[in-house]
């Protein structure tokens, strides 16, 4: 029992300050991502509900290839695939010249990509349970079609797309796990490396088990924090 507890100890005897580094990158990778697949989301959604046929094809093609594809997949693709496509443009001006893509932003653009994919699915369930008379009130008092959807319809949205996105952020926090397989030193990784250097794997790979139930109990707290607050700033369906 005490070379466990030496194993998982802070110090140059144990691996938790490594692990410790894995929790960073994951809750950063994670915390870079959710932002720009919230964006991309929510103008998915607009083109999927527009009235021009382009762009709701655009959106449709777009959710049906990231929702389709295997995230792993996806992540290799692009990982490799952005870095053979930059190489080649690059050797068009120096042929000598080499480029390397980083892990974590290769990390952030495909679970980006996804987590948005479905995401879009979120905000237009909610868009279609906002009644249209919502739209034509905001209208009829004035309002232009952006301080209408700012004013009237986005605390509304909000609070119905709520659940659903808190459900795929901790999706997404899972989902870091993926980008093991291209070398960033997430959660994963660290225990992986831990557990074949000390040929402990439950002991590690039990620890990262933990730590990602933790850190889905921590989000589990902070969203029902943020529901409590939106209901009660009065914002009616």
């Amino acid at each position: 029992m005490q070379s466990i507890l030496t194993l998982i100890s802070w110090g140059p005897d144990g691996w938790l300050d490594d692990i410790a580094y894995g929790v960073f990158v994951t809750i950063a990778l994670a915390a870079a991502t959710l932002p720009g697949g919230l964006v991309v989301g929510f103008l998915v959604a607009l083109a999927k509900q527009s009235d021009e046929r382009s762009l709701r094809l655009a959106g449709n093609v777009y959710t049906t290839i990231f929702r389709g594809l295997p995230e792993l997949l996806t992540l290799f693709l692009v990982y490799y695939g952005v870095q053979i496509g930059l190489q080649g443009l690059v050797q068009l001006f120096d042929p000598k010249a080499t480029i390397e893509v980083n892990s974590f932003v290769s990390g952030m653009v495909a679970l980006g990509v996804v987590f948005s994919s479905y995401a879009s699915e979120v905000f237009l369930s909610a868009f279609r349970a906002i009644p249209r008379g919502q739209y034509e009130g905001g209208y009829a008092i004035g309002l232009t079609s952006g301080q209408t959807m700012r004013l009237v319809i986005l605390p509304q949205l909000v609070r119905i797309a709520l659940p659903g996105l808190a459900n795929l952020w901790l999706i997404l926090l899972k989902e870091t796990a993926l980008v093991s397989a291209i070398g960033l030193s997430d959660i994963l990784r660290q225990a992986g490396i831990a557990a074949r250097v000390t040929r402990e794997p439950f002991v590690f790979f039990a620890l990262a088990c933990l730590i990602y139930l933790g850190l889905a109990m921590v989000s589990s707290v902070g969203i029902h924090a943020i529901e409590r607050s939106v209901s009660r700033s009065g914002v009616k369906r």
